[in-house]
């Protein structure tokens, strides 16, 4: 079975006729017939109804059509994957990550590396006007930030997923699956430190529910946050994004917060009239990735 076979099917298919149909491929009509006979001989089935002419499909024929054309699509995602290998062969990518997104970073990251093994990747955690500012001087290639910070024409953005905050609590802590903001008020929390944007975020939250949160420790560190809510000393509010691969199972339990509060945060780079190639198939990789999908299925399963 020869993927012009396959072509030459789907071609006598739209037109309904030989002639048409080898014209479109660029193939003679006897070329094309005998290439589609030895296609039905090779799956032992009829396909095609014929006399001296096209009289239809037969219903075998017209499920074998099915497949073709998935199997056609099949093949020109392949190509186009190898396309892109071949156009960025190796390469080195930085990207600036604001502290909420590590996890998605290493995500994408991760996708990076398996579609481009000789890709070398730094990931620096950093504030939004960094991030901004080391773009703009060309020090990083992609930064991954919250949608509503870039505000001018200077970049490209590419929306990733919606930031969801949840409460971070230890296994052991007897809560409800699903808590309120002015519930989660009420514990002892630990959240980043007020100079964050995810801080302030949180902040104008709580105070849109009239709520005074119970803070006993500020930090600039995720990693101290998530070291309090597993110690069970204190529980954290912070995006789905943030938490490591392996909290799931480590001691740590997401718990949903009502109503939900999301903030986009898309994947940005500084605008070119032409991107270079590294650019432009890092840029269509993450464009293919459900992050959203991903970082979701840690809240799949109540408590």
């Amino acid at each position: 079975m020869f993927i012009r076979q396959l072509s030459y099917l789907i071609a006598l298919d739209k037109q309904r006729h030989f002639g048409r149909a080898a014209e479109s491929c660029h193939v003679s009509q006897p070329a094309l017939s005998n290439g589609i006979r030895e296609l039905e001989r090779e799956l032992g089935i009829t396909i095609i109804k014929r006399n001296r002419s096209f009289e239809g499909i037969t219903p075998e024929g017209e499920r074998v059509i099915l497949w073709v054309r998935k199997v056609l699509v099949s093949l020109e995602g392949l190509r186009q994957e190898a396309d892109l290998i071949r156009s960025v062969p190796r390469g080195h990518l930085a990207i600036g990550v604001i502290p909420t997104a590590s996890h998605a970073a290493t995500l994408l990251s991760a996708e990076y590396r398996e579609i481009l093994p000789q890709l070398t990747l730094e990931v620096v955690s950093l504030s939004t006007p960094e991030i901004l500012q080391r773009l703009k001087s060309q020090d990083i290639h992609l930064g991954m930030l919250y949608d509503r910070s870039v505000a001018d024409d200077d970049y490209d953005v590419l929306p990733l997923f919606s930031e969801r905050y949840v409460l971070i609590a230890s296994e052991q802590a007897s809560l409800p699956h699903q808590l309120s903001w002015v519930e989660v008020a009420e514990l002892p929390l630990c959240l980043l430190s007020r100079d964050m944007q995810n801080r302030q975020t949180l902040d104008e939250v709580f105070r849109s529910v009239n709520a005074t949160p119970n803070i006993v420790l500020e930090t600039n560190a995720i990693n101290v946050l998530l070291g309090e809510a597993l110690s069970g000393r204190a529980f954290s509010v912070m995006p789905l994004s943030a938490l490591p691969a392996q909290y799931d199972g480590g001691g740590l339990r997401a718990h949903p917060i009502t109503p939900e509060h999301a903030e986009d945060v898309s994947l940005v780079r500084l605008r070119r009239e032409t991107q270079p190639a590294l650019s432009h198939a890092v840029w269509k990789i993450a464009s293919n990735l459900d992050l959203e999908a991903i970082l979701n299925k840690s809240l799949a399963k109540p408590a």
